[in-house]
């Protein structure tokens, strides 16, 4: 998805300068930034499982693992937490159950809930992705692509983006 800026939507200020001009195309430049990175980081674990012949596994699936960790999650949970952000959670979680990457046992208090954990199998692909992740974040420092208090400032930002994001789908604008 590309955002562009609409035509003539400005707003004046009382200095008369035009909010809408100076603002949107660096928030609308943000947000595709933001997808963009999302896509390449699943390109950078597709190629990473690729190299490693790695190949019944896609990189939705292998990050949810990476995302679990050493948690026991029902199904639900796995959105509610973040461990997951698409909208076919069913189907990964089944695709990684059948290819014994994911335990599932109902759970025992409450028989229509299914909890998932890590196998090994699942444990391993976790390690790829972190010493994958591991190596970017050397590799992103050390090269002086970014300092680490540059990322602090990042990840402040886009937390308070994802509150401001969350309150206006709770609560009426």
């Amino acid at each position: 998805m590309s955002f562009h800026t609409p035509v003539n939507q400005t707003t004046q200020n009382d200095a008369g300068r035009s909010d809408t001009l100076d603002l949107l195309p660096r928030y609308l430049d943000s947000l595709s930034l933001v997808e963009r990175l999302h896509r390449l980081l699943l390109d950078v674990i597709k190629d990473e499982f690729e190299r490693l012949a790695v190949l019944d596994i896609n990189a939705v699936q292998a990050l949810l693992l990476f995302n679990v960790g050493d948690n026991e999650v029902t199904a639900g949970e796995l959105k509610t937490r973040g461990y997951y952000q698409g909208s076919n959670v069913s189907y990964n979680l089944k695709k990684l159950v059948e290819n014994g990457y994911m335990h599932h046992a109902r759970c025992e208090i409450d028989r229509r809930s299914v909890r998932v954990k890590l196998t090994e199998s699942g444990q391993d692909v976790r390690r790829i992705v972190t010493e994958l992740f591991a190596r970017h974040a050397e590799g992103l420092v050390g090269k002086g692509v970014i300092e680490i208090d540059e990322l602090d400032r990042i990840n402040g930002a886009l937390k308070r983006m994802e509150r401001y994001w969350s309150e206006k789908i709770r609560y009426i604008y």
